[in-house]
Order: C-alpha cells, then structure tokens, then sequence
C-alpha cells in the first residue's frame, strides 16, 4: 500500500514536472516568434520608408506619413500632423493655400507684362490694393469681398465637417448644388471646376491631384520670392527680370543685397 502511494506520488511529480517544461518551452517560442514578427515589421516598414521618395533624401519619413496622401514625401519636421484630426485639416489648409499662391503668381506676372509693355496703366501689384475705381469706392469693395469670401469659405468648411453636405439640395448653393460634386472635400468638381471631366476616374485623379499640389507649392515659394524682391528692389518681377537679362553677369542676387 505504502509503495503505491510513493509510486503514485513520484508518477505525479513526473507529471508536473514535465507539465511545467513543455510550459516553459511555449514560452519561449512564444517569444521568439514575436521577436521575429517585430524584427520583420521593423524590416518591412525600413524598406518601404527607403523605397519612398522624401524631401531630403535618406531621411525616414514620420510614422503618420505613410505615403497614402497625394503629395506626401515625408515632411513634418515639427510633428504638426501627428494627430489625425490635424493633418486632415492642414491638407485642406496647404490645398486653399497652394490655389491662392496660384492665382497669384499668374495674376501678379499677368498684370506686370501688361505695365512693363505699358499696354496698361495697371498699378504695381504692391501697389494694387491702394488703387481707386470709378464704379465702387474703396470701402464697398471691402464689404462685397468679406461677404462673398466668407460665404463661400462658411461653405467649404461645412462640406469638410460633413463630406458631401454641400451637393445636397437642402444646401442651397445659388441652385448649383448638383454642379458641385466631387470625390472628397476640397476637389469640388462637376462641370464647374472639372468641366472636360479629366479627374472622373480615381487612378486618373490622384495624378492630377499631384500635379496640382506640386504647382501650387513652387507657387507658394514663388510668392515668397516675389515679396523678397519687392521689399528689397521697390519693384515688380518683370521688372527684376528685365534688369536681370540687361546685364546677368552683374544684375544678380548677390549684387541686389550687397548693394
């Protein structure tokens, strides 16, 4: 009786025993098999960061730029995007930012040319906002652009809020609502701003959203040079290329500053 129960006893150590080292080696591979998956993550995301074209070449981009935005190459040097809910709005912000820059440009060059080849007697643009009209003063101007610029900025923040809000018809829009449907918000499209339908297929679209976004931020650089130029020479961009072109060897930058 006595050696049964030790025989018993001693089966049941050896039970136990065995029960905690295959325990133990569960463990372990456990472990080792999420160390593996974490090394091939960290391998997997190095080399789709590597594969990506960057603002400056070799850097990682932030794990909150994944390449998914059109025109995202990586630049966040102050983290301003990491939270989701912000970057949505800073791509609107940068989308608003790059057409005004646009227009700019090609309304600052347009009127230059025509004052330079005195074909106008448009003013400087620096100038511009100070120029008098005959058929409104100075002051209804003002109120007429507050008013229509903030309705339509009331407009595009509500359709940023609730997507496609805007293209219903209990969102009156001067009865054009069906003219403003796009794929998402900030690219209105229809036949008013789409209107040889070169964005309708969404492959087609993401290039085009590119370009724009490309065009628009070397507008913005554009215009920082155009307000350089016109606080340091008092002059317009034609004007600075003209003198440019006049003499390139000493009509430079260089000598602009130095002098």
């Amino acid at each position: 009786m006595m050696m049964g129960v030790a025989s018993l006893h001693t089966h049941t150590i050896h039970t136990k025993g065995f029960l905690l080292h295959s325990n133990a080696l569960l463990l372990h591979r456990n472990h080792q098999f999420l160390i593996g998956l974490r090394q091939s993550h960290h391998v997997h995301v190095v080399r789709a960061g590597a594969e990506r074209s960057t603002w400056l070449p070799g850097l990682d981009p932030p794990l909150h730029l994944d390449g998914n935005l059109v025109g995202d190459f990586g630049f966040d040097p102050m983290g301003l995007g990491e939270d989701p809910s912000n970057l949505k709005w800073y791509v609107q912000a940068e989308l608003v930012h790059c057409r005004f820059a646009m227009a700019a440009v090609a309304g600052i060059l347009f009127t230059d040319l025509l004052r330079v080849n005195e074909m106008s007697n448009v003013p400087v643009w620096y100038e511009a906002g100070g120029a008098k009209f005959e058929f409104a003063t100075t002051k209804t101007l003002f109120i007429v652009q507050l008013l229509l610029m903030g309705f339509v900025e009331t407009k595009r923040y509500m359709d940023f809020r609730n997507p496609g809000s805007q293209a219903r018809e209990d969102a009156p829009f001067f009865g054009i609502e069906d003219s403003l449907e796009g794929f998402e918000p900030g690219y209105p499209g229809g036949p008013l701003f789409n209107p040889f339908g070169l964005a309708k297929h969404p492959t087609d679209a993401r290039q085009w959203k590119l370009k724009e976004i490309k065009n628009g931020r070397l507008a913005m650089v554009a215009m920082v040079g155009i307000f350089v130029q016109a606080c340091v020479t008092h002059k317009g961009p034609i004007d600075n290329l003209a003198q440019h072109l006049s003499n390139p060897l000493h009509q430079t930058v260089i000598q602009t500053l130095a002098s």
